[in-house]
This record gives C-alpha cells, sequence and structure tokens, in this order.
C-alpha cells in the first residue's frame, strides 16, 4: 500500500484546468477545454479510487471559476502527496499536436512562454500585478527546491505513460516531452507538481477526438498508469 512516513495513504489532487467564466482553449469543433479537462479529470479520479489505496480529491468537480492561487492553496491545506493539473492545449499553428507535459521553472522558450501566457491569463483578470506574481513564482522555486527532482520524475513518469498508452490505440499521437515552464497554476505547491497538456483543440483531427468519450477514456487511463508507475518507484511501501 502505498504511503507516506506518517502512515497515512496517499493523498492526490487532481486539477481540472479552467471553468465557469474562464473557459480555456476552444476546439475547431466548438469543444471548450474547461469541459474536456473536467470529463478526463473526473474519469481519472474513479480510476485511482478503484484501483489503488489513495486519497483523491479535484480542486473543482463542476463547471465554476477557481483563481489560480487557490488551486495550489487547496492542494496544501488539503495536505496532498501530487498535484497535478489537466489541461487540453491550442497553438497558432494548426498543424501542431502532441501531448505535453510541464514542471515549475523559468524558460527561454517562446513556444512555452506563449502557453504559460494563456494559462495565467486569469491572473489578469484578477487585476493581480506581474510583478507580484514574479515574486510568488521566485518563492514558488524555493519552496520546489526539495520537489524539483520528484516533479520531474512525475512528469516524466506520466508523459511516458500517457503516450505510450495513447499510441496503443491512436498511433499518430505525437510526444511532445517533458518541459519546463512559468506556469502560476502550480505556484506554491508544497508537494511535486506538474501541468499536463493532453492534446491540442485547434488540430483537426486531435481536437475533434478530444472530445469523444473514448479519446477521454484513453488520456484518463494512460494518466493512471502514470501515477501509478510514479508511486510505485518514488511512495513508501509496495503497490
Amino acid at each position: 500500500v502505498p504511503g507516506t512516513a506518517t502512515g497515512r495513504r496517499y493523498r492526490i489532487m487532481l486539477d481540472p484546468g479552467h471553468g465557469g467564466h474562464d473557459p480555456g482553449a476552444h476546439g475547431l469543433h466548438d469543444i471548450w477545454e474547461k469541459h474536456v479537462v473536467l470529463a478526463i479529470s473526473k474519469r481519472l479520479a474513479n480510476k485511482l479510487r478503484d484501483r489503488l489505496p489513495v486519497e483523491v480529491m479535484l480542486t473543482r468537480s463542476r463547471d465554476v471559476f477557481i483563481p489560480l492561487p487557490e488551486r495550489t492553496a487547496k492542494a496544501n491545506t488539503a495536505k496532498a502527496d501530487l498535484f497535478i493539473s489537466i489541461h487540453a492545449n491550442a497553438s497558432p499553428n494548426s498543424e501542431t499536436h502532441g501531448i505535453e507535459t510541464y514542471y515549475l521553472n523559468n524558460t527561454n522558450d517562446r513556444a512555452t512562454l506563449r502557453l504559460a501566457r494563456l494559462e495565467n491569463r486569469d491572473l489578469a483578470r484578477d487585476g493581480q500585478k506581474r510583478r507580484g506574481n514574479d515574486l510568488a513564482l521566485i518563492l514558488s522555486d524555493l519552496i520546489q527546491t526539495g520537489k524539483s527532482e520528484e516533479s520531474i520524475a512525475l512528469a516524466q513518469s506520466l508523459q511516458r505513460s500517457l503516450v505510450n498508452h495513447a499510441r496503443s490505440h491512436y498511433p499518430d499521437a505525437r510526444d511532445l516531452g517533458v518541459k519546463k515552464g512559468p506556469f502560476y497554476v502550480l505556484v506554491g505547491a508544497h508537494m511535486p507538481c506538474v501541468l499536463v497538456e493532453t492534446a491540442f483543440l485547434s488540430h483537426a483531427i486531435e481536437g475533434k477526438r478530444l472530445g469523444t468519450s473514448a479519446y477521454q477514456e484513453v488520456l484518463a487511463e494512460g494518466l493512471f498508469q502514470g501515477i501509478a508507475r510514479f508511486l510505485r518507484d518514488n511512495a513508501t511501501g509496495d503497490l
């Protein structure tokens, strides 16, 4: 049984991105990110509860808006051991498709910075100043110092399992790799934390596929396998 040093079960906080007045990315087939990531997260939560002896929580279980800082605050208050934020991607280039997973850090990569601006945009809506956000990112980096290796390991496990399982059903699934980025939804987390971009809603084939229950099930199973592998390799105790 996976357990912590105190002997309690592992606690996993799943974070379906966006919600409420923040719909996230919009697909070519009138599919909104906030809806598909909630569906994937609920499927994943059921798999974890049914097949692993862990506690599972969601930052939102319905279509409501939750400010970015409150998401990791929920995880910290619950003393979660993992924080996994689940999203769907979009790109100005309609040919771009694939799966990618991020951990918190600064980067100079232009594509990542563009994505981070999209995912961080509700901070601007709330009127929060950039200077304060930059300071929060620095402080988060300090908190994450002891967790960064675990966050990278979690990102690698999720990415590998997600891509492999997706390819077993859809051979054209593309591996875009594990990357670092300044995603404020991860700021302040006291535990290993990652952000998963499951697919591109802006891609004609992948976007349409993401709106189907069949593909949502494939993604949820891939994420489950990645979490299970991470716990086997890193949790105190045995699965």
